[in-house]
């Protein structure tokens, strides 16, 4: 991923969730009206005021919780049917 020249990388997380493996960035950009935010290479995003919910978040997106997998689980069932 190629950052903007307003932009710079302040964390990165590895993980899964849907099966898959998942990248997130967590990005600075203060020419933004949230300057905080990230990215997932499945192509979820989020952005924040501040950067205290920033790695949380990102955090969780990777490494879902039990709950978590059992929401995603439930979701792809019912869209088969």
């Amino acid at each position: 991923m190629q950052l903007k020249e307003n932009e710079f990388r302040v964390g990165t997380f590895h993980g899964r969730h849907d099966g898959a493996q998942a990248k997130v960035t967590a990005i600075r950009d203060d020419t933004r009206p949230e300057p905080y935010f990230w990215m997932c290479t499945c192509g979820a995003s989020r952005s924040f005021l501040t950067e205290d919910a920033v790695f949380p978040t990102a955090w969780r997106h990777t490494h879902p919780t039990h709950l978590d997998r059992l929401r995603q689980w439930a979701t792809r069932r019912l869209r088969a049917r």
